[in-house]
């Protein structure tokens, strides 16, 4: 299966925190990339996303280096593609989806990729999944 993956996902993989609901779900997402030959693609800010996050739970002492590390470099070997054209979309329809459904720039990014390509979206967001669903796009259930 091939699908768009937000960060709001991956960071349950490193960070194992959130609801038993939200933790089942990423776990599923994590599931079609690892046991079903998935594939995952991506905005091209999301490995800043990433980073970013990673940065933040070390200082607050929530993960080791050592284990971002790793994480990153399990990430690294998933079948996680990157949109190359995400930048060229960004004042243009990314914008338009940010204003419609008032997401930030990066989650609206999420939902150009998945409707241009239309693929279904793995978001724990809920503004973006309420935002996937108003445009009739799929959700990875």
């Amino acid at each position: 299966m091939r699908f768009v993956l937000d960060n709001s996902v991956v960071m349950r993989w490193l960070l194992r925190d959130g609801s038993e609901e939200r933790l089942a779900y990423a776990n599923k997402a994590l599931e079609l990339l690892e046991l079903q030959a998935g594939e995952a693609v991506v905005p091209g800010i999301w490995a800043l996303e990433a980073a970013n996050v990673i940065v933040k739970a070390q200082a607050k002492a929530l993960v080791t280096e050592a284990r971002a590390t790793a994480f990153i470099g399990l990430l690294n070997d998933m079948r996680i593609s990157v949109d190359p054209r995400t930048a060229e979309r960004a004042l243009g329809e990314t914008l338009q989806l940010a204003r419609r459904f008032k997401l930030s720039s990066y989650d609206a990014s999420y939902l150009e990729l998945a409707l241009r390509e239309g693929l279904p979206l793995a978001t724990l967001d809920v503004a973006l999944r309420e935002a996937m669903l108003q445009t009739g796009g799929a959700l990875v259930e």
